[in-house]
């Protein structure tokens, strides 16, 4: 782990400080993208943008609960991208052309349509991926998530061994 994403992690888990909930939350969802990210072989700093965001994707909740008695996914969009930017210039080491695009991906990651860019889709499967469990989805409702959800081939893995199968063997790499 880069030391600046272990930084960022104590801050983030300084930040939700007993929220045991939410501290998971953001653990899971950083792994699950980084790991979808090395294995569809993003470029490294691609990858570190995504690992960062995945780490501070949900930081508007606290706000957007005070300020609008909701955690709602837009409430949060518009909430968070200012909350992450504070925190990720308070840790330093970031480029303002970093900075930028954590907050954009924290300002669309319940924006599921029009997705570009891999970073982006990565950063959806990963949420979604833990939210599926965490939101207690039923089953019947994963074909239609694959559908209008998953564009990785390692997120369909994923979401196929994790929510649909026993056992899934090992897929050889090229």
């Amino acid at each position: 782990m880069k030391r600046q994403h272990a930084k960022l992690l104590r801050a983030m888990i300084e930040y939700d400080a007993g929220d045991v909930q939410r501290i998971q939350h953001l653990l899971k969802v950083h792994n699950l993208a980084a790991t979808i990210g090395t294995l569809e072989k993003m470029d490294e700093e691609d990858l570190f943008i995504l690992e960062s965001a995945a780490i501070v994707h949900d930081i508007g909740i606290h706000i957007s609960e005070q300020k609008y008695g909701s955690s709602d996914g837009k409430h949060q969009e518009q909430e968070g991208p200012a909350e992450a930017r504070k925190l990720l210039e308070q840790i330093g080491e970031y480029t303002p052309a970093q900075i930028e695009r954590v907050c954009w991906l924290v300002g669309h990651h319940h924006t599921f349509k029009n997705i570009t860019e891999a970073d982006h889709q990565i950063l959806i499967e990963a949420d979604f991926l833990v939210n599926i469990d965490e939101d207690r989805i039923p089953k019947e409702h994963l074909e239609i998530i694959r559908e209008k959800i998953f564009r990785t081939e390692t997120g369909r893995h994923l979401l196929h061994c994790i929510y649909e199968k026993t056992y899934c063997p090992i897929k050889n790499e090229a």
